[in-house]
């Protein structure tokens, strides 16, 4: 759905299990990015999880120092983070693209109704991201360059 959303909207996929680009190269770790899109020359590394409970404290700050070496904005397309780790990403230059449940295939829908409705958790099966969260994303630059006068 990711992949889909950010297609939707132009951007085009320059890596997938990323961990260089051009001529640069993360060796620090195995870590990879999941995608590195592009668009309007500004390369993003996009880092999915769709889990209920949080990522890793340590993989988040990886992820981050490995976007930063290969110079690509870090972008998480998560169902949540804490508050405190979107602040920093912000403050980084990131963003935390929050999907708010965790995605189940379509064909699961009666199962994650279930899951949904007896267990009170966070779930749904849509065909494709909501219009408005791509939304949300493509507003980001806007936002970033008034702030800061350029895009980093």
């Amino acid at each position: 759905m990711i992949l889909e959303g950010f297609a939707r909207c132009q951007f085009v996929m320059r890596a997938r299990h990323a961990r260089e680009l051009g001529n640069k190269i993360w060796k620090e770790t195995e870590h990879n990015l999941d995608f590195v899109f592009e668009r309007d020359s500004i390369a993003y590394g996009v880092e999915v999880k769709n889990a209920l409970g949080y990522m890793e404290r340590e993989e988040f700050d990886t992820k981050i120092k490995l976007c930063r070496s290969i110079d690509v904005l870090p972008v998480f397309a998560v169902r949540m983070l804490p508050r405190t780790w979107i602040h920093e990403l912000i403050q980084l230059g990131g963003f935390a693209l929050i999907l708010k449940y965790q995605f189940y295939p379509w064909s699961h829908r009666e199962l994650a109704k279930r899951v949904a409705k007896e267990l009170n958790l966070p779930v749904d099966t849509p065909r494709a991201l909501a219009e408005g969260t791509m939304v949300r994303f493509l507003k980001w630059p806007e936002r970033k360059l008034s702030r800061e006068g350029q895009i980093r």
